[in-house]
């Protein structure tokens, strides 16, 4: 058994950082509520199956509204009661009319799943079954909008099937791409179902079965390490050998969030090579993200496990804002003061691919390119400063197992992995542009240099695009 957790361990390691990003259980993350809304038409009435797809974060907020009796257990009677009073409220909120005229919703049914979750943290499965009466034996129009919770980020899907009525022009699936919320199909991840509303034309008669892919659970590396690294929390048997094999992957996810495409980590090492940063400097950068992140998740998941009303979706959103608007602000002063140094008399080829390095190349001092501390932490914090849900889960679940100390420990090993990332890859940039003042060839070194000069403005102006669509991306998302 330990030879296979240390193979597969191996394993995980090797295709991190070359698989891409794939989305696990829940597909837009651990913060989401994702519906399914299944109508069924019959020509005197409609029926709704509703199923209301939680996620381990907001089921820990939530989880102390089913515990009415706050004795830490939720009994048959507790998730009863719990799902009586939200299918009540998902009628509120949903509206239904017929050719304008509005219909009240019935309960035939109700019922609350609580399945097992990533890091031993239980999710949420309401299911509400709803009827309301229509008149759908001669054309009509059906309006439909699911307004329940409609503040919170999550897979959005709505199936129409009729019996004895069929729907005219509508495109609207008649069978789940998501097996009701079970699987979801990795190539709708990109742009995920967000279907609130439709209008719906019938008239009498069947409608033809159609024809739907089913949904595709397959994983990538990084899904596949991620599941079993949160399992590996959740674990009721925490031996010597699995908390350092936890601990170690806690490092190597870390390490591979920070390579993934758009984070903006990796821009920092541009701007550190690009400003004639030193492998101090990187070393600063990457321990001030470590600091940030941790403190961050910390903090963040603090108060979700003490507070239902935060929606932590909208404080990373605003997180992310926060965070690109400060890259961008640093990108504009690397701007402003790389133009500056353009107007000045250039030093002479031999300062530039000699002399720069005997004066203490990229020690933040002199030639216009230098820049204080301030700076190296500003990218820092910029870089930290969004907590990775799946760190939040993992100490979630660590509290709720009693292990706040190796939940806290992992998200440590977490930061400490993205820095090693982002300081390496800082490192090599700079080691590689020192190498570029080592060249042989004085006329190909002449041409490198002019190119080199212009460096300091293409990273300064990398830096600001990348910040601006990072706070574009994040504003986005706020609700």
């Amino acid at each position: 058994m330990r030879l296979r957790l240390a193979v597969l361990f191996v394993l995980c390691a090797l295709g991190l950082l070359a698989a891409p990003s794939a989305a696990a259980a829940h597909p837009l993350g651990n913060f989401t509520v994702n519906h399914f809304n299944g109508l069924t038409l019959y020509p005197d009435r409609i029926d709704l199956h509703v199923v209301i797809d939680l996620a381990e974060i907001p089921t820990v907020q939530e989880r102390p509204t089913v515990d009415g009796n706050g004795d830490g257990t939720v009994s048959p009677a507790e998730t009863a009661a719990y799902a009586d009073r939200q299918c009540g409220q998902f009628a509120t909120a949903t509206t239904v009319t017929v050719d304008g005229r509005p219909s009240d919703w019935r309960s035939a049914g109700r019922r609350l799943e609580l399945p097992a979750g990533e890091a031993g943290l239980a999710t949420m499965r309401l299911l509400c079954e709803l009827t309301t009466e229509a008149t759908l034996d001669r054309p009509a129009t059906i309006e439909f909008r699911d307004g329940f919770r409609a503040e919170r980020i999550g897979w959005h899907e709505l199936v129409v099937t009729g019996k004895g009525v069929r729907t005219v022009g509508s495109t609207l699936p008649t069978t789940s791409v998501s097996g009701e919320l079970r699987a979801y199909p990795e190539d709708l991840l990109e742009d995920p179902l967000n279907v609130r509303a439709a209008t719906i034309r019938t008239e009498p008669g069947t409608t033809a079965a159609a024809v739907t892919a089913d949904a595709d659970p397959s994983e990538s590396v990084v899904t596949a390490a991620t599941s079993w690294f949160t399992s590996l929390v959740g674990s009721r048997d925490l031996t010597p050998l699995v908390g350092v094999l936890a601990l170690l992957l806690s490092l190597v996810l870390g390490a591979s969030h920070a390579a993934l495409p758009g984070h903006g980590k990796t821009v920092i090492a541009a701007y550190l090579a690009g400003k004639n940063g030193s492998v101090r400097d990187a070393v600063t950068v990457g321990a001030t993200v470590t600091v940030t992140h941790t403190a961050g998740v910390l903090v963040l998941g603090l108060l979700i496990s003490g507070s239902s009303a935060i929606a932590g979706e909208s404080v990373l959103s605003w997180l992310g804002v926060a965070s690109g608007l400060l890259v961008t602000l640093v990108g504009a002063v690397l701007l402003r003061s790389a133009l500056r140094t353009r107007t000045t008399p250039e030093e002479p080829v031999l300062a530039h691919a000699g002399v720069v390095a005997a004066h203490g190349h990229g020690h933040g001092h002199g030639h216009g390119h230098g820049y204080g501390r301030s700076g190296l932490i500003g990218m820092g914090v910029a870089g930290g400063l969004v907590p990775s849900p799946s760190a939040i889960v993992v100490l979630l679940g660590a509290i709720a197992l009693g292990r706040t100390w190796f939940g806290v420990l992992l998200v440590l090993g977490y930061g400490l992995g993205m820095a090693a990332t982002l300081t390496l890859v800082g490192v090599l940039l700079v080691r590689l542009r020192d190498r570029f003042d080592q060249l042989p060839l004085p006329r190909l070194r002449h041409r490198l240099t002019r190119l080199r000069n212009w460096l300091p403005t293409l990273t300064a102006t990398l830096v600001l695009v990348v910040g601006l669509g990072l706070a574009v991306r994040a504003a986005a998302g706020i609700t």
